[in-house]
């Protein structure tokens, strides 16, 4: 992990030759429920594309080693055939990062986006660019790589994932006019347009503050001193807090909570009774929908 961090800031500095370089190491799968055998094979073949089009392209303009590329998941499920080549469905994304001296590897972002509709004919092939607006489906599945990009970015220097989330918001700048939902801020309170523009509102710059202190300053430490790391992760989720009372309830934070409360309850479920009852109080607060769970932690996780 120190090497990755180190190679990032030289190929910043130095440049990078981006011929033959992968960013992702990404699974795509697809499922299908209810569709027969034909379209099945002709999701086959979408989900084919779609792998060689996520990691194959050279997002970042940086040369990572096999080792080093950002290990992630995107499973689309069609829902439903609306048409002779349209479908709609939803798109679920997972990404993780390696935490320093360990073989875990921590949940940095995870989201199910429902409104997915697209275009697709059997061999017909993938258009995208950076751009211009040329399909729905690569338009979605690009926006979410800037996305896991910039998530993981940001756990490795202060707000490192800007420039991505930046071009995540130029995709969605560029979806203005598309018919498909998703794109535009009126539609939802919930969808693409604020998730990234929650990313680079200054508001909520502590939340992203604390992608790099929970990861860089906590997890990757805790092999060399729990009870240090784990009080760089409160000090992580404090940040948290300030974001959620200076402007309560963004979809940003939801996301990101959502993302580490699984992580969370397991990492402070044996804490000394005063640092895991303050944890359970901030978490309580910033996400009280699982305040339930988060309570969980005072009876050892269970």
């Amino acid at each position: 992990m120190k090497i990755r961090l180190i190679s990032l800031l030289l190929l910043s500095l130095l440049g990078a030759n981006p011929a033959a370089a992968q960013d992702l190491n990404c699974q795509i799968s697809i499922s299908t429920p209810g569709m027969s055998e034909t379209e099945r094979q002709v999701m086959q073949t979408l989900r084919s594309e779609l792998h060689e089009f996520v990691n194959q392209t050279n997002w970042t303009g940086y040369q990572l080693e096999t080792r080093e590329r950002i290990e992630a998941s995107i499973q689309i499920t069609i829902e439903e055939r609306t048409g002779g080549d349209e479908y709609r469905g939803s798109i679920q994304i997972q990404a993780r990062r390696p935490v320093y001296q360990t073989a875990y590897n921590s949940p940095v972002f995870s989201h199910r986006d429902r409104d997915l509709e697209f275009r697709y004919r059997e061999h017909q092939p993938l258009e995208y660019a950076d751009n211009a607006f040329l399909s729905n489906l690569t338009a979605v599945v690009a926006y979410y790589v800037y996305l896991i990009i910039g998530f993981d970015f940001d756990t490795f220097s202060p707000m490192g994932g800007t420039p991505y989330f930046e071009k995540a918001q130029n995709i969605v700048n560029m979806a203005q006019n598309a018919p498909q939902r998703g794109w535009k801020s009126f539609e939802s309170q919930r969808n693409r347009y604020w998730l990234v523009e929650n990313l680079l509102n200054p508001t909520y710059r502590q939340i992203r503050q604390s992608m790099y202190a929970y990861h860089r300053l906590g997890f990757d430490t805790l092999t060399d001193n729990l009870d240090m790391g784990r009080t760089e992760v409160l000090q992580a989720l404090e940040l948290l807090q300030r974001a959620h009372r200076e402007r309560p309830g963004s979809f940003l934070m939801q996301v990101v909570v959502g993302t580490k409360s699984d992580e969370l309850v397991n990492l402070f479920s044996e804490a000394p009774q005063m640092e895991q009852g303050r944890a359970i109080e901030v978490l309580s607060e910033v996400d009280p929908s699982n305040s339930a769970k988060y309570r969980r932690m005072a009876e050892g996780g269970r």
